[in-house]
């Protein structure tokens, strides 16, 4: 029982833990090298990893490199009104700002591409990007103060949520099991009582019997 408690508990923190590092804002010093616009036929997880939209339609792309040599691709596609809240309705205009960024090896450009979600080839999805700019080189570096002010948010409403149920558990749910226990007590000694006067009876009869047969 207790390894499926602490599976269960790690289940809900992994779970908890990718969807809040998919949803914050995330920040890669990379050089752009292309955009790039394709006819695109968004998987079936398109309802967590992709816009809404048509299940087919033309989706833009920029085209990166870190200063490691790896490479990352971003899609640009507005978020609107959906989650998560970036409320992003510029994407053409990302789109030209990611186009004019596009620099060569011999004389690169570094930019600082915004975005959240992931990348992976497997699943074909693609972290979406929510905004471009200019830096002095790859090794630039900022404090993630969005990032600490959301966690540090999430984190003091956990608290409020945890203190609320230990006080709901301790004000109705314990006096409840309290009372139960308590009823379950009486219970055994009431039957532990019949118990005894039906040994009992059964002792008299027993002997009424015997001073018969005497």
């Amino acid at each position: 029982m207790r390894y499926v408690k602490w599976t269960l508990i790690a289940l809900i923190v992994l779970v908890v833990g990718g969807f809040i590092h998919y949803s914050l804002p995330q920040r890669d010093i990379v050089r752009v090298v292309g955009t790039n616009t394709e006819r695109t036929t968004i998987p079936s997880n398109r309802a967590i990893f992709w816009s809404a939209g048509d299940p087919t339609r033309d989706v833009q792309y920029i085209q990166t490199v870190q200063a490691n040599g790896k490479t990352m691709e971003y899609r640009n596609e507005d978020t609107g009104w959906g989650w998560p809240p970036y409320f992003k309705f510029d994407t053409s205009s990302l789109y030209t700002e990611a186009t004019d960024a596009v620099s060569n090896k011999a004389n690169p450009e570094w930019y600082s591409i915004s975005h959240y979600g992931w990348r992976s080839e497997l699943l074909s999805i693609f972290p979406n990007a929510i905004g471009i700019k200019p830096v002095a080189g790859p090794e630039d570096t900022s404090f993630p103060w969005v990032n600490t002010i959301i966690l540090a948010f999430l984190g003091v409403l956990l608290l409020l949520i945890w203190r609320m149920w230990v006080q709901f558990r301790e004000r109705t749910i314990d006096p409840l099991v309290e009372d139960a226990g308590d009823a379950w007590d009486a219970v055994d000694d009431r039957a532990d009582a019949l118990k005894d006067g039906a040994r009992n009876k059964a002792q008299g009869i027993k002997n009424w019997f015997g001073s018969l047969r005497k």
